[in-house]
């Protein structure tokens, strides 16, 4: 059986690093929203692609044979794919973690300099912060915890709740026995 492995949260909490694992395991193709939802630019993350474009795109590679992993949040724009959903896994970890590893990685994505006071990425970068630190209490004007959980109500299908600091590997190992379960 082809395992189709949906893995949302907010940004920071791991679901791409999951869906990588996930897609090593299972030696199928891992996918990632963000490339399917922003337009290729330098620096990224500066244009919002169309839904239509998007959901072309996405959908040319769900719709292959074959299991997959994704990544990322589809809320708002990607109810479509909800049928070819086999499990969907939703992360969540604390807020003060999540923000840990996202200023982390955007000094190792661009550079401190870049993100520091005065760099060309400033602006940008505190801008996505201060959105990202915004889930846990957002509304459902944003990407946040509320719009992720009333989404995952409706889901028909199978979701596993990973609410917990763990470990990739203890977070893989869970993802295979939902899995099994499903199968």
């Amino acid at each position: 059986m082809a395992n189709r492995v949906h893995f949302v949260g907010a940004s920071g909490v791991g679901t791409t690093t999951l869906a990588a694992a996930l897609s090593a395991c299972l030696g199928c193709p891992h996918h990632d929203t963000d490339a399917f939802f922003w337009l290729p630019s330098d620096p990224p993350f500066q244009h919002i692609r169309p839904v239509e474009a998007r959901i072309a795109l996405l959908g040319a590679e769900l719709e292959k044979p074959g299991g997959w992993a994704l990544s990322g949040s589809l809320c708002g724009w990607g109810d479509v794919f909800i049928p070819l959903f086999d499990l969907v896994v939703f992360l969540y970890i604390p807020a003060d973690l999540r923000m840990a590893r996202l200023r982390a990685r955007e000094v190792a994505r661009y550079g401190a300099e870049a993100i520091g006071p005065g760099g060309p990425m400033h602006a940008g970068s505190t801008e996505f912060l201060e959105w990202a630190a915004g889930y846990d209490e957002g509304g459902l004007e944003t990407r946040s915890l509320r719009v992720h959980n009333e989404w995952l109500a409706t889901l028909p299908g199978g979701v596993l709740r990973l609410e917990r600091v763990a470990s990739v590997e203890d977070n893989l190992a869970e993802v295979l026995r939902a899995l099994t379960a499903t199968s």
